[in-house]
């Protein structure tokens, strides 16, 4: 690639695409584990990176029930900018279902571990997204695929919620909206219906 040439963007997922890939992971001997990985980078929009760096005490409170919302500290985060993360239910289920399966009692041990038992690094981490989206046959995809996803819905649906774009730019922890907008894919469909409403 020269110099100057724009950076491919990943592929943002449609939902026969994003059940392809909870498919693939179904088979997977880390199942478990991948299902919930994939979850948290479409349903949390996080980063692999910082994906990699969560810890059991980053998601379960005290009382043992999965948080609703918790901090990436700076050091955590792209721009070293922390920002809060909220759990939706669907992920917050996804979670204490993975955890149910892989008991965890230490609030500072990994999340999600290496099949030897290591934390993840961030490069392990986008080549596990890589493997993943290649055996469920999905082309262009990579471990941004899940965030781009998961900004683009929010985009979509900020407004039903009553929202704006500021709230979307938050949940993405960018500095300015034109940053979260280069995320957010159009779509012919919802032009075709906004267009019907104006």
């Amino acid at each position: 690639m020269w110099f100057g040439a724009a950076m491919k963007q990943a592929k943002t997922f449609n939902d026969r695409e994003l059940r392809a890939a909870f498919a693939c992971v179904a088979a997977r001997r880390h199942g478990v584990r991948d299902r919930a990985i994939v979850a948290v980078s479409f349903y949390g929009g996080l980063r692999a990176h910082e994906i990699a760096s969560l810890t059991l005490g980053a998601v379960r409170g005290t009382d043992g029930a999965i948080v609703r919302e918790f901090l990436l500290s700076p050091s955590e985060t792209k721009g070293k900018q922390g920002r809060k993360i909220f759990l939706s239910e669907k992920l917050r289920k996804e979670i204490a279902y993975f955890l149910s399966r892989s008991p965890k009692t230490d609030p500072s041990e990994p999340l999600f571990k290496t099949q030897k038992g290591n934390r993840f690094t961030a490069n392990a981490m986008c080549h596990l997204f890589r493997e993943i989206y290649k055996e469920a046959g999905i082309r262009g995809a990579s471990s941004h695929s899940g965030r781009r996803t998961f900004i683009t819905n929010a985009a979509r649906l900020v407004f039903k919620a009553g929202g704006s774009l500021r709230d979307v730019q938050q949940l993405a922890g960018h500095r300015s909206i034109e940053q979260t907008q280069a995320y957010i894919d159009g779509s012919a469909r919802a032009k075709r219906r906004l267009i019907e409403l104006i």
